[in-house]
């Protein structure tokens, strides 16, 4: 038996009412078989004393799980003398344990005939009642059974416990007659009594149980819990490390693969955060995707993303080999940077960790940081289509919007009861809807350090819960933070400098470290820059010797766009306009914004061509030429015949 049972006696034989939410959908374990929340807490009322055990929910209305009970309830609520309850196997034998699962029927001697355990026998009488008894029959009007409840449980004669579930789908709290059915049900549990058959039981003594069963306490009128001291909220939670393992030991037989509890251990760690029927799902998916429990990489990637072409075991083993280089066609300059990304590639394509445990970590986690402008951005776009072919696999969030504390929310999700919870978190929402992804997590230094901490958990494990109790993936993932930490600082170094002697990337690349390693010291959180320390990748400054590559290839795109755009062929003077940025980059001003200067400067291009284009309306097919000239006025006009 899970661990709620016990702290629901607890709160009954304080005097308490209780509304039990969260995981009330999942399955448990009652005596070594899996139950329904419905068979384990209609077991534990049983063994309570319960002489009448109802259940009330909006599909099929007031039923009652137990043979005789109903007879009996519909005595006491008409005010008559209710008829002795005959000894019930399970409540006189709470400690009993049913046979194994496989031998819960069981033919009489001499019979022929199959007998039932009592809780199967119970199962099935109230699968019978619900079937067979019209609902004219049954209480269906929850006005109608909280009149009821309120009469029956009131009695000192019969010890009683009512489960209504769902309340709130049929009550609305906005509404006047919903509020008043609120006040009613709290009546109904306020004036339930110590029946008589407990109170010779050891003080203090549980009172006429009146339960509510909601799977969202939120749903129901804030003051209902808060402003009485004898309605007690109870979280079912899922399964702790100690219940999965139980899990998955009665689940052994069904997991491909295992011979013994010893092949499921390393499944209790991998499986946190999932429910009861999560983990049943798991040994189903074994099965069927026949991933057995040797290969938990396999297992848990096959139930987790349901995907059967993974990205990463799909990428060319040459292009993975040849990564670096097609990173440093588009980011020119950053050879160091390239060159340790690659490295985290081929190591993600490869798969090899340390530990089986290893495999649910992110594919890997870069922190970029150095000078503005010098294609940090940029790499982790290289990187997005590299990987899945698509830009679109990039998931950018600019830190700057997470500065104050409460922001952590938003990444993870609002708790239940907060505005927002059934949204769920920005972050955690992706990488359930894009488990393949590289996510940006532009500008770090920026956010507030209580939304750091979200991240200790991403490192360490792969996982993050949000406020809605739904575990987010991180495993095929590529996380990158960027980070300007230390470009202030630059200034310095390059005016320390020794004249016509320009500072080595070494220099920069421990100017850089050092920065980043004091922010984290100066926040308080060392323990992340330990994650993060193996991935700090350091940018260099811009160098005039790679002005002329960025410049070339922004000339390119734009005559790209052109083309694209208008069917237009441009035809740039390459010469003239290389000439004229390098002299504009000249300006060691200019040189410290990096490649995004240069971008800035090519604007004066672009322009150009746009007023040419909306003056002179060329047709497509048309060849245009743009050049500049000495005193940096740039000219646009149609290409002469013949090409002069």
């Amino acid at each position: 038996m899970p661990l709620w049972p016990i702290s629901l006696g607890w709160e009954l034989r304080r005097g308490r009412q209780i509304v039990l939410h969260g995981e009330v959908n999942d399955r448990f374990w009652l005596d070594g078989e899996p139950v329904t929340f419905r068979e384990l807490l209609v077991e534990y009322l049983l063994t309570t004393g319960a002489e009448i055990v109802g259940w009330w929910d909006p599909v099929d209305g007031l039923t009652f799980p137990v043979e005789g009970h109903e007879m009996r309830f519909r005595q006491a609520a008409s005010g008559h003398g209710v008829r002795a309850a005959e000894p019930d196997a399970a409540a006189a034998e709470p400690d009993a344990v049913d046979p194994d699962p496989g031998e819960q029927q069981t033919a009489e001697p001499g019979t022929g005939t199959t007998q039932l355990s009592p809780r199967r026998a119970r199962k099935e009488a109230a699968s019978e009642q619900v079937a067979s008894q019209p609902s004219t029959r049954r209480i269906m009007s929850i006005h109608d059974v909280l009149g009821s409840v309120r009469r029956v449980a009131s009695r000192k004669d019969v010890a009683s416990a009512f489960v209504l579930q769902d309340i709130d789908v049929v009550l609305q709290p906005d509404r006047p007659e919903g509020a008043t059915e609120y006040l009613r049900l709290r009546a109904a549990m306020n004036e339930a009594v110590v029946p008589r058959a407990r109170e010779d039981d050891k003080w203090p003594q549980a009172r006429n149980s009146v339960l509510v069963v909601t799977g969202d306490v939120s749903r129901l009128p804030a003051w209902f819990c808060q402003e009485d001291p004898q309605v007690k909220e109870l979280r079912i939670a899922r399964p702790d490390a100690a219940e999965r393992r139980l899990w998955l030991s009665m689940l052994r037989k069904q997991f491909k693969g295992a011979s013994g509890d010893a092949d499921l251990e390393p499944l209790v760690g991998a499986t946190e955060g999932l429910a009861g029927w999560h983990i049943d799902a798991l040994a189903r998916t074994s099965v069927i995707r026949n991933a057995p429990v040797q290969k938990i990489g396999r297992l848990l990637d096959a139930y987790n993303f349901n995907v059967r072409s993974n990205p990463w075991t799909q990428l060319d083993a040459g292009m993975v080999a040849a990564s670096g280089n097609v990173l440093a066609r588009r980011v020119i300059g950053q050879d160091a940077a390239v060159n340790a990304v690659a490295q985290v590639l081929q190591t993600a394509y490869a798969g090899v960790d340390f530990g089986a445990q290893a495999g649910g970590r992110p594919r890997g986690v870069f922190f970029f940081v150095g000078p503005t402008g010098v294609g940090k951005t940029e790499l982790a776009k290289a990187v997005a289509a590299l990987i899945f072919g698509d830009e679109s696999a990039l998931a950018r969030f600019d830190m700057s919007e997470y500065a104050q504390e409460h922001a952590a929310e938003r990444l993870a999700g609002a708790p239940p009861g907060f505005v927002g919870y059934e949204q769920g978190g920005e972050l955690t929402r992706r990488v359930q809807e894009r488990p393949f992804s590289v996510l940006l997590f532009d500008e770090i230094e920026k956010a507030n350090a209580a939304v750091l901490d979200k991240f200790l958990q991403i490192l360490e494990d792969g996982r993050l819960t949000d406020g809605r109790g739904e575990t987010a993936n991180f495993s095929q993932s590529l996380i990158i933070f960027t980070s300007n930490t230390g470009a202030s600082g630059l200034a310095d170094l390059l005016a320390a400098a020794s004249p016509g002697a320009p500072v080595r990337y070494q220099e920069i690349q421990r100017h850089f470290k050092k920065e980043v390693k004091e922010a984290f010291d100066n926040i308080r959180r060392p323990e992340i820059y330990g994650r993060l320390e193996p991935g700090v990748v350091v940018f260099d400054m811009l160098r005039a010797q790679h002005v002329a590559g960025i410049t070339e290839r922004l000339i390119s795109l734009l005559a790209e766009s052109v083309h694209e755009r208008h069917g237009v062929s441009l035809d740039v003077d390459r010469d003239a306009v290389l000439a004229w940025v390098e002299e504009r980059m000249k300006d060691p001003e200019k040189l410290a914004f990096g490649g995004r200067q240069i971008r800035n400067e090519m604007e004066h291009l672009r322009a150009a061509y746009v007023r040419y284009y909306v003056t002179a309306q060329p047709p497509p097919g048309a060849q245009v030429q743009l050049t500049v000239d000495p005193a940096g006025k740039f000219i646009v006009a149609p290409a002469l015949a013949g090409g002069t």
